[in-house]
């Protein structure tokens, strides 16, 4: 019996069918009790669907109880992911600030997250390493304040993410991505503006094709669009 082909790529599995956490159970719950307190569902119904909420095990699970409520329309991280040959999408209720420090330690973000609308890190002879291939975005423009001391951070984008890099190396350097034909933008491609000082340090900005997909399938999905 022959095994599977090495070279032919892995396929990520359906991002609705990924585990949910209690995190993720908790926040349907009080979009559920916010609903009941409204007058938009009866005490039943809010018993009912509390009960599925902690029974549900996938984000597919999900979806049915909360699609009907103002707080989880179509853009509700919830209900809508990036599957692995989709563009990153723009997400409502996703953070506004968030903060990370490495001192000679590391930060590492990726597969299916939120980035927020202001994110700085601040590396102290350590790293940060943040894939956003995959990730949802608060905002249609987010900004990355990442300042590197004797450090560095790796930030890696697919096709369909703008770049601006607008850093400062002193004694180190800021390197990013330029538009060129492996590069697809709509109307809905988000922005990411990367910012801070590199001190004896170094930020790079990289585009990548999303996981599981080569760059000739890459090249060859942006000229069908």
């Amino acid at each position: 019996m022959e095994g599977p082909d090495p070279n032919t790529p892995a396929r990520r599995p359906d991002p609705a069918q990924l585990r949910i956490s209690d995190e993720d159970r908790h926040k349907v719950s009080e979009i559920l009790r916010e609903a009941a307190g409204d007058g938009r569902i009866d005490l039943a119904e809010l018993d009912e669907r509390l009960e599925a909420a902690y029974a549900a095990k996938t984000y597919a699970d999900l979806v049915p109880i909360t699609l009907d409520l103002p707080a989880a329309g179509p853009a509700h991280p919830l209900v809508e992911q990036p599957t692995a040959h989709s563009p990153s999408v723009v997400v409502s209720g996703g953070p506004d600030r968030q903060h990370g420090v490495a001192i000679m330690s590391g930060i590492e973000r990726n597969g299916v997250w939120t980035v927020p609308k202001s994110y700085t890190i601040t590396c102290f002879m350590g790293g940060a390493e943040l894939d956003l291939r995959q990730a949802n975005f608060a905002a249609q423009e987010v900004v990355l304040t990442v300042n590197a001391i004797m450090g560095g951070a790796d930030i890696t984008v697919n096709a369909n993410t703008r770049v601006l890099m607008e850093g400062i190396g002193i004694m180190g350097g800021y390197s990013g991505p330029r538009d060129d034909d492996e590069t697809h933008f709509d109307a809905n491609s988000p922005t990411v503006r990367v910012r801070g000082i590199a001190l004896m340090g170094g930020v790079s900005v990289s585009r990548k094709p999303m996981p599981g997909e080569d760059r000739r399938s890459l090249r060859r999905r942006n000229r069908d669009h």
